[in-house]
């Protein structure tokens, strides 16, 4: 089912989550461009106590220093083919990070391990509101 929040709304959504979160946690977000995977992401980040997130589309991952231990926030929707997703170390992330949260993850194909929740933002035409969705 499609919620459809307003900025505000998607930000209190996450930062919620993000505090509620166990460690070692893997979320993915899908999503066209622009339909506020980036933004929940940053809320989320916020909750687990990341003073200041960006979008890692040039860097592929950033790590943020978090209450608990590094949050890793990948953007897969520069890899050319799933394939390039096996030089992530997976492993390592999991075994290391407090949350692991991954934009655009159909691009990690079979790579990408089974993540704990998986989210689906869409744009909604009231252009002032976003989509959440848990798949």
């Amino acid at each position: 089912m499609i919620r459809p929040l307003t900025q505000a709304e998607l930000e209190a959504e996450g930062v919620a989550l993000g505090r509620s979160l166990p460690p070692g946690t893997l979320l993915t977000f899908e999503g066209e461009l622009g339909a506020g995977k980036t933004t929940f992401i940053k809320a989320i980040a916020r909750g687990l106590g990341v003073a200041a997130a960006t979008s890692p589309t040039y860097a592929l991952v950033h790590r943020y220093r978090a209450r608990r231990g590094p949050v890793f926030h990948l953007d897969c929707f520069r890899l050319r083919a799933p394939d390039e997703a096996a030089d992530l170390d997976w492993e390592g992330l999991l075994g290391e990070g407090d949350a692991i949260l991954v934009e655009w993850p159909e691009r990690a194909g079979a790579w990408l391990p089974q993540p704990a929740r998986r989210f689906r933002l869409h744009h909604l035409p009231d252009a002032d509101r976003r989509g959440l969705e848990i798949v």
